[in-house]
């Protein structure tokens, strides 16, 4: 029986196409390195900590896969957890926005992982490691799965969450990097579909909560999982995706079928958005620059505000218009109303500012009453067009005097690809600072040298790469 063409597709992109895009490549050693910076600065909060390590006391595998940052060696399932859980704790790293939103970063969790346990595995055997070029390679391959999924089918309409294409992406990716063939990565894909998808239940109020932040991590070790089954010789399932009454698209699409996009390609990692200035949901960014922008005019009249009014595109009112109590951490960082007024309070916008302390300030909540949320049709209309891909938003004050400030407009925030020469070198001045959080200068120094050589760093051996992140 023929596999659904879908799965068909994926895996013959996943094992077949070559990557020939020099740009691509070039975005996917910044997304590395923001991804492990962002990894490292989540290690300073206890609530991502407490999750990381053996599954169980003592559960420790001596030359397996590191987690960076930490002395862990863990076996490559609970290690993709470890480091999918941490890239994703602080949601500050890359973003895809597309019919599903999501962040394809999440990823590196099995692919940093897997490599590290194999590479480490094959020296010990005598054979050649996997090569940092093989990392950015399967990133690249991994983002466009995820992001081409993305374009035209939606998980959130049906209420499921965007970490599934996580898992299928990481699923195929896997199972090639441990050698499965094309028989073994449809069986492997097959089985991820078959898994289904979790709620999107924790991202919403009123439980909004901190599994959103390990919702990555969990599906990138259930894709480990998966593959180490397969190439193991575990069978996989034809039609998971089109059989009548039980498959995928059935059951949990509602009948609709799966489509893609566009080819398989590097359209993807071209494309990716960066989150470089703030910890913030993404259809909040441009935002929180207007807020930003706004701050030096405000920052002596906050009691005179009358109404503040947020114009934004239909997604980000989907999302992050939030009204009434924020209870944690998680609530907060997807709310747009509480982003804008920190940046109007504070002038800047960090992850500590989610946190109880900042958020019992009152001028917080009397900020966010006074807000009125506005759909912008063309703001709509641009976030979905495939040329332009905005992401816009814009802020007016109006004081209770009849003055107000002038409208504050940004469509592309810094992390766009239409703002690249800008906002790339700053994400190697936040990969610095964020190095600077777990290792002595020169340490981190030496990291920062061998990351931003490419030539260098393409050729290093993955756990020879991995050994510099130990703690």
């Amino acid at each position: 029986m023929k596999f659904d063409q879908l799965i068909l597709d994926i895996a013959d992109y996943t094992l077949n196409y070559e990557i020939e895009s020099e740009e691509a490549y070039r975005i996917a050693q910044h997304v590395l390195i923001d991804s492990i910076g962002t990894g490292l600065l989540a290690l300073r909060f206890p609530e991502c900590t407490k999750h990381l390590g053996p599954i169980v006391p003592g559960a420790v595998l001596p030359g397996g896969a590191r987690v960076p940052g930490t002395q862990f060696e863990l076996d490559p399932v609970q290690a993709a957890f470890n480091i999918g859980c941490m890239i994703r704790w602080l949601d500050y790293n890359d973003t895809w926005l597309a019919a599903e939103w999501g962040h394809p970063s999440d990823n590196l969790g099995s692919i940093l992982a897997t490599a590290d346990y194999i590479s480490r595995r094959r020296v010990s055997e005598g054979k050649d490691p996997l090569s940092m070029k093989d990392v950015l390679t399967m990133t690249i391959k991994a983002h466009e799965i995820q992001g081409v999924l993305a374009l035209e089918n939606s998980l959130n309409r049906v209420g499921l969450d965007h970490v599934h294409f996580v898992k299928i992406a990481s699923t195929a990716i896997v199972t090639a990097m441990l050698g499965g063939s094309q028989e073994e990565l449809h069986n492997a894909l097959s089985n991820a579909w078959i898994d289904g998808a979790s709620l999107r239940t924790y991202r919403h109020a009123p439980n909004t909560g901190s599994r959103k932040s390990w919702a990555a991590g969990d599906a990138t070790s259930r894709a480990v999982r998966l593959a180490l089954m397969a190439v193991g010789g575990e069978m996989g399932y034809a039609s998971a995706l089109s059989a009548k009454n039980w498959g995928f698209q059935d059951v949990l699409l509602k009948g609709r079928e799966l489509t893609l996009g566009r080819p398989f390609g590097s359209y993807v990692m071209e494309n990716i958005l960066f989150k470089i200035s703030f910890p913030a949901e993404f259809h909040a960014q441009t935002a929180v620059e207007c807020a930003l922008e706004l701050y030096p005019e405000v920052k002596n009249r906050l009691d005179e505000i009358r109404e503040i009014k947020l114009t934004t595109h239909q997604s980000a009112i989907r999302i992050i218009d939030k009204k009434g109590p924020l209870h944690n951490p998680a609530d907060r960082d997807h709310c747009l109303q509480y982003m804008v007024a920190i940046g109007l309070i504070f002038g800047t916008l960090i992850a500590e500012h989610y946190e109880d302390e900042v958020a019992m300030d009152p001028r917080i909540d009397a900020l966010r009453e006074k807000m009125v949320v506005v759909e912008d049709e063309q703001f709509s209309q641009d976030y979905l067009d495939p040329e332009k891909r905005s992401i816009a938003n814009s802020i007016q004050i109006y004081f209770k005097d009849g003055t107000k400030t002038d409208k504050a407009v940004r469509e592309y925030p810094v992390g766009h690809r239409r703002r690249r020469d800008e906002g790339l070198p700053k994400v190697v001045q936040k990969y610095e600072a964020n190095l600077l959080t777990r290792f002595p200068r020169n340490k981190a120094s030496e990291i920062l040298k061998l990351s931003m050589d490419y030539e260098r760093l393409t050729r290093t051996p993955v756990h020879e790469f991995m050994s510099h992140l130990v703690i």
